[in-house]
């Protein structure tokens, strides 16, 4: 952009949603650049349709988020202006209020929030406006890593091969030192958006656990890669050992992007090549969640419907909401899976091998529809997002993308032995584990294993006459 046209004093809008940084945040990279005063704005659209409401867990963290980007903002001599509403009706009433002259944001990939930027992004340049959208919180786009047929992957290991053997992703943007800032506009203080638990306050194991913002971000990832990465490969699947990063909420509500978690495991694999292995493996963990919102990107439903279409045919029994409720609450009788619904319950986290086990025992012993436990994962977990959590749940159920076998059920009293044998980890949670007050199991590990293996024969032979 020419100085004359900076000059003439016309702010550049940087929209926020899953990007809530200003450290490689390309959208507010660009509005600096551009010579302008810069605008940051949070819309809360709960209008727009389509879109997926967050839940609970979720809701909590980006409140204090968005107060920790604000604060960021305003250190920098900005700060955050929140409103709320359907977006294209909004930003368009806001560019019109401001006489912006620029409208900038990072993609989204669900198909209801391209719908929506599709949307803003024609109206704002039938308007004038320079409205461009960047690439920010994936390491490749969807677009760019194909099969050699043209066509999206539904394999991991070819993806990430793919993915690998692509230019390396791009470095880090510097977060900027000032912000020129425009004239101030009303808005809504982020605690008029309601995000907050209040009757009953329910967050108190997740104000314990965590603590929302970008400059927390950075330091969980510095504690990570300075004490953790080494032993990852060996000690991940262990849930009674802190060995995971505790990135995945970062991520998910962008207070880090991919890029600077790609680039700061590969500067500490570039200082220590006895960590090679170990770090190829933590970022294999990043080339999942990649290929999760490349499947999200095809399948824009994943939440809702099978990404293999023969298993729509798969005979759920009638739910009994008694057997849920105990799944939900951590009162199976099955302490490994107890255990992790519990740590669920309070942290708004759980540890990735037992998410693993857990919806293995809802979907394949409970034969509960995986849709009713992908829900209340969204609802309770502080890192639910809208590509991750469907697909993980998919890919345990065995109707999604490189989906486990439909015959491999963990068993949870095999994985608890061999992955906490000391019971570390069932007894931080489920204290009252061995005792007399600890429920009988809910169901017979044995027999709710072969009638899960009976179902998916039906199956399979329902997709063989068809």
């Amino acid at each position: 952009m020419s100085d004359r046209a900076a000059s003439d004093g016309r702010p550049a809008v940087v929209w926020f949603r899953d990007d809530l940084r200003v450290g490689d945040n390309p959208a507010l990279d660009a509005a600096v650049r551009s010579g302008r005063p810069v605008v940051c704005v949070y819309l809360w659209d709960d209008v727009s349709p389509g879109l997926r409401p967050p839940g609970g867990a979720s809701r909590w963290w980006l409140h204090h988020s968005l107060l920790a980007l604000d604060a960021e903002l305003r250190d920098r001599g900005s700060r955050l202006l929140v409103r709320r509403g359907a977006a294209e009706t909004e930003l368009a009433a806001l560019v019109a209020e401001l006489d912006a002259a620029a409208l900038f944001w990072n993609r989204r990939y669900g198909g209801a929030e391209r719908a929506v930027d599709a949307a803003v992004k024609s109206a704002a340049r039938e308007a004038g406006l320079d409205a461009q959208s960047f690439g920010a919180n994936l390491l490749f786009e969807p677009w760019t890593i194909r099969t050699g047929s043209g066509t999206a992957f539904s394999v991991f290991t070819p993806f990430w091969r793919a993915c690998l053997s692509a230019p390396t992703p791009r470095t880090p943007l510097a977060a900027p030192d000032e912000l020129r800032a425009a004239r101030p506009l009303d808005g809504l203080r982020i605690d008029d958006l309601g995000l907050l638990p209040t009757r009953p306050d329910w967050a108190e194991g997740l104000r314990d656990a965590w603590q929302p913002g970008e400059r927390s971000a950075h330091d969980d990832l510095a504690d990570f890669v300075r004490d953790d990465l080494a032993h990852y490969r060996e000690d991940r699947d262990v849930p009674g050992v802190d060995a995971t990063s505790r990135l995945s909420p970062r991520l998910r509500w962008g207070e880090l992007s991919p890029h600077q978690v790609w680039h700061a495991a590969s500067a500490a694999r570039g200082r220590d090549r006895g960590i090679a292995d170990s770090a190829a493996v933590f970022l294999s963990e990043l080339g999942w969640r990649e290929f999760a919102y490349h499947t999200l990107f095809e399948h824009p439903d994943v939440a809702a419907v099978n990404i293999h279409r023969q298993y729509d045919a798969f005979p759920w029994p009638r739910l009994h909401p008694s057997t849920l409720h105990a799944w939900q609450r951590g009162r199976t009788g099955i302490p490994l899976v107890d255990a992790g619904m519990r740590e669920l319950w309070t942290t708004g986290t759980m540890h990735n091998r037992v998410r693993m086990v857990a919806a293995s025992f809802l979907t394949k012993n409970l034969l509960i529809d995986w849709r009713l436990g992908e829900q209340w994962f969204w609802d309770t977990l502080v890192d639910a997002d809208p590509a991750s959590n469907p697909f993980n749940w998919q890919w345990v159920a065995g109707s999604g993308a490189d989906a486990a076998p439909y015959f491999r059920v963990f068993n949870p009293e095999l994985q608890r032995t061999k992955f906490d044998p000391n019971g570390d980890y069932v007894r931080r949670w489920v204290p009252e584990w061995d005792g007399a007050d600890y429920p009988k199991p809910v169901v017979d590990l044995a027999e709710t294993r072969r009638a899960a293996l009976a179902a998916y024969d039906t199956v399979r032979a329902s997709n063989q006459r068809a």
